[in-house]
């Protein structure tokens, strides 16, 4: 799975993981990222890779589930 939210191109960013004593040592900021159906406009389903901020926001439009059998 990537590492890059699909509607806003958020992805890890580096920064320092700061010890007690000042030690300073690169580390990695990972978006929390979630697998999830979105309906695109025209219709299609698919699975892509979104944030929850996008998820939140509405970016995600979920498909709605049938229960046609």
């Amino acid at each position: 799975m990537s590492k890059v939210c699909v509607f806003c191109g958020k992805k890890p960013q580096v920064g320092n993981l700061v010890s007690h004593s000042n030690i300073k040592t690169k580390r990695r900021f990972n978006p929390n990222l979630q697998r999830v159906r979105h309906q695109f406009p025209d219709g299609t389903i698919r699975t892509v890779t979104a944030c929850t901020r996008c998820i939140r926001s509405g970016r995600v439009i979920k498909p709605v589930v049938s229960n046609a059998k």
